[in-house]
């Protein structure tokens, strides 16, 4: 590859990850011409190229992602890599995480950690990072009055970590202590969903959860974390992303400065190939406590940028939308019943459910689930639960949705999907996502409001069909019940259940089906772990 071309890595990130054979003649031509006008701009015509300094190259190989809001008195910054959790050595899952995280919380060559929290003060900024699977996000915002110095803290973080061996040490058991006490023993919700994913994914890239494993962070050495990140954060993985007040200048220095990063293309990944599941399988999670959590779901081949995406998004909507109080399954097993706090469906990643609305941004996937949240129900009740739950997903993928039900719920989602994204922050999230999709102008969430509103019920329901498959899946559930829950399970004998307070007749009456209804889950397909087991490698 000549040395004005763009890298590999950079054009399969717009190229090969669009999932172009998912979409209509139509769309497929406008993302086609959306990709081939970002290839151009990253790579830059022949000629032009070879004429440039060698600087002015290396800046071009990722085209920045632009959204000026000149009356915006505030400045939004991200700064995107193509490296992920999936990039982690067998043996040392976690170390892209280490080395995200210790750019991000420490020491650069200019300054301590805690200076930089100093300086940051008075700002009233900070900046992060997200490490995902894919993608590893450092982000933030600020006053443009603050722009020159905040700029210069961020940059030096990306590109001067002074990789201090007190914030090694201090990242590194912190995440340790996340994975064996945080997650195993503080919230059962996220431990299922945790369990959920690592069972489905098993045996690929994607196998471990981002963080890593308690083995993996214990094998990693500083000169590792080093190592990995001369390898992978370098100016041809690098994505700049501005929104609000700056002006060129900005640009031009941000560009300029991350020139300076390292000329290197590390290996692409291959797509995960996960692998099909075999009727229902159970992980059952032993840990003490009073509620059981459940969690349910099956690989679902289908990305951003089609009608079939919307489709299958508008059914989602109705059966489960995040937080929201009139989807089916929180009627049927909150407001009905009052077993739990809220009962929720998903067709793509949704990390940190418990502390947002709205989608996130910056978990950009080649693999999605269908997956569907029960959050903790009392022990008594978990079985029910569980049936009450896969029950109205079947009745969904075998009738899918009426009239009535599909033109609501549409409605509700052109509408609702305005409030996705209401900050300059948040659509350069989505912006960058775009990018990784391969979706063309106007993007992701414009085509919210132009594509949503033009379905039809045939449309969502033919979605529904297509990849609604509830006869094959994995169920993650966190009870001290797992030996009884596991022997319920195997038996299927109904499984009445009792309430505090009086019920209409109806419900009681419903109550009947639900109690009897099959699984289909063999003691063979059962998986019993002690807690203290998850996550160790």
């Amino acid at each position: 590859m000549s040395s004005h071309t763009c890298s590999a890595r950079s054009f399969a990130w717009l190229v090969a990850r669009g999932p172009f054979q998912e979409r209509n003649e139509k769309a497929g031509l406008m993302i086609t011409a959306g990709v081939a006008m970002a290839v151009l701009l990253l790579c830059g015509s022949g000629n032009a190229g070879a004429q440039a300094p060698a600087e002015t190259q290396a800046r071009l190989r990722n085209a920045p992602v632009l959204l000026p809001v000149a009356a915006e008195p505030t400045v939004s910054f991200r700064i995107a890599f193509t490296v992920g959790s999936q990039d982690d050595p067998v043996g040392k899952e976690g170390l892209a995480y280490l080395t995200g995280t210790l750019l991000a919380e420490g020491a650069t060559a200019t300054h301590p950690y805690a200076e930089i929290l100093k300086l940051l003060f008075p700002m009233a900024a900070e900046y992060d990072v997200r490490v995902d699977k894919e993608v590893t996000t450092f982000s933030g915002r600020v006053h443009k009055d603050n722009l020159d110095a905040y700029a210069s803290l961020l940059l030096d973080a990306v590109m001067q970590p002074a990789f201090a061996e007190a914030d090694f040490v201090r990242i590194k058991q912190r995440t340790i202590d996340y994975l064996a006490k945080t997650l195993r023993y503080t919230s059962d919700e996220e431990l299922g969903k945790a369990a959920l994913y690592n069972a489905v994914l098993a045996g690929t890239p994607y196998g471990h959860l981002n963080v890593g494993t308690v083995e993996g962070l214990k094998a990693i050495s500083l000169d590792d974390v080093r190592a990995f990140y001369r390898a992978h954060f370098t100016r041809d993985t690098a994505i700049l992303a501005l929104g609000g007040g700056y002006d060129d200048k900005l640009v031009e220095r941000m560009q300029r400065s991350l020139a300076q990063l390292p000329a290197a293309t590390p290996a692409a990944v291959p797509a995960p190939q996960v692998k099909a599941i075999a009727g229902r399988q159970v992980v059952l999670v032993k840990k003490p406590g009073s509620a059981t959590a459940i969690s349910f779901g099956f690989p679902l081949p289908l990305r951003r940028g089609s009608r079939e995406f919307f489709a299958l998004w508008v059914a989602n909507s109705w059966l489960g939308e995040h937080r929201n109080s009139s989807s089916h399954l929180y009627q049927v097993i909150r407001e009905a019943r009052g077993m739990n706090y809220g009962d929720y469906s998903y067709i793509e990643i949704f990390p940190e459910g418990g502390r947002r609305e709205f989608p996130p941004t910056g978990v950009p996937r080649r693999a999605q689930l269908f997956e569907v949240w029960v959050r903790p129900v009392p022990n008594a009740q978990a079985q029910f639960a569980l049936r009450a739950a896969i029950r109205e997903v079947e009745k969904l993928a075998a009738a899918g949705l009426s009239e009535e039900e599909f033109k609501l719920t549409r409605d509700f989602v052109t509408k609702y999907s305005l409030h996705f994204a209401e900050t300059t922050f948040d659509r350069l999230g989505y912006a960058l996502d775009d990018r990784f999709y391969g979706v063309g102008a106007p993007g992701d969430l414009a085509a919210f409001r132009d594509i949503v509103p033009t379905l039809t019920r045939d449309e969502v329901n033919a979605a529904i069909r297509k990849y609604i498959k509830p006869t094959a899946m994995v169920i993650a559930i966190v009870s001290e019940d797992a030996d009884k829950l596991a022997e319920a399970l195997t038996s299927d004998a109904p499984s009445p259940i009792t309430y505090a307070t009086p019920k209409p007749p109806e419900v009681l009456e419903e109550d009947k089906a639900i109690q009897a209804y099959p699984l289909h889950i063999t003691r063979d397909a059962i998986r019993i772990v002690p807690v203290e087991q998850m996550f160790a490698k």
